[in-house]
């Protein structure tokens, strides 16, 4: 069996690995995990490296502190647009934005993309860009506190990481079209009920516990199978997926730039109602 020696100067993670199983531990040091610019550089990396090691088998992403995730850093998001807000916005600045939405696609598509299975253990709150990560987990666990909100409606964007793809898959059209729509939060009791988590535990402890159980009863079996599994379930969807995400990255492209996407921003910043007209 061969490994490779797994970085331990992440910026925005803590790995552990013991009995085949690599527990990932976000840790952004901002407020909230928020998922800035050096958690999405770090993460493929990180994933890299664990699917490169052939001692893992199984692998458990959860967060330090009360939250799972507050979702993507604003100041990241308006960096992302450039200067396709610029100007009216003319191609080549348009282009240059399609190209952050796509970068930022492929590490949204980590969990997924990985080989060996992944389980995202989630509490407190997951919004946003941590509810696109986590639809890519094969599997999610949440703690009884936990919350999801697809919010981007709510700064006025069309979720383009992953959620519009992966949600219907896991929830039916009906839901992911109620939830993206709204903006709501769901508890982890109707998350349960709706198919996005496999089970509800008590409090985060019993939530670590048994994901760790599970990842250790995976990681028992035979690799390779366990592997094929993954890969061949993933095959149904994955060029929905791939196209679905081509898509929203072209819409997002030609259309985020407007009034209504900064109101809104200044909006949540200031903590007020937005007032919306379409343009």
């Amino acid at each position: 069996m061969t490994g490779v020696d797994i970085r331990s100067d992440w910026k925005s993670f803590i790995v552990e690995v013991s009995d085949h199983v690599a527990t990932v531990i976000m840790s952004t040091e901002r407020r909230g995990n928020l998922l800035g610019p050096t958690f999405w550089h770090e993460l493929p990396l990180l994933f890299e490296q664990l699917t490169n090691d052939d001692r893992v088998r199984a692998i458990i992403l959860t967060a330090a502190g009360p939250h799972f995730s507050y979702g993507i850093d604003l100041n990241m998001m308006t960096s992302m647009f450039g200067r396709a807000f610029q100007d009216g916005g003319l191609a080549a600045d348009r282009l240059a934005f399609h190209r952050n939405i796509t970068i930022a696609q492929r590490a949204a598509s980590t969990l997924a993309e990985c080989p060996k299975p992944v389980i995202a253990a989630v509490h407190g709150w997951c919004i946003g860009a941590a509810v696109d990560l986590v639809a890519g987990a094969d599997m999610r666990f949440a703690s009884a506190d936990a919350n999801f909100s697809v919010r981007e409606v709510k700064v006025g964007i069309v979720a383009d990481l992953g959620s519009l793809q992966r949600l219907p898959q896991l929830i039916g059209q009906g839901h992911t079209r109620e939830l993206a729509m709204t903006g709501d939060d769901v508890t982890a009791d109707r998350a349960s009920r709706l198919g996005l988590v496999n089970l509800v535990l008590s409090d985060h402890n019993d939530l670590l516990d048994h994901a760790y159980r599970v990842a250790k009863r995976i990681a028992s079996n035979p690799p390779l199978a366990v592997q094929g599994i993954k890969h061949v379930l993933d095959v149904a969807e994955r060029d929905a997926v791939t196209r679905g995400l081509g898509y929203v990255a072209t819409w997002n492209a030609a259309t985020l730039p407007s009034y209504d996407v900064n109101e809104a921003i200044s909006a949540v910043v200031e903590k007020r109602a937005g007032e919306f007209h379409g343009h």
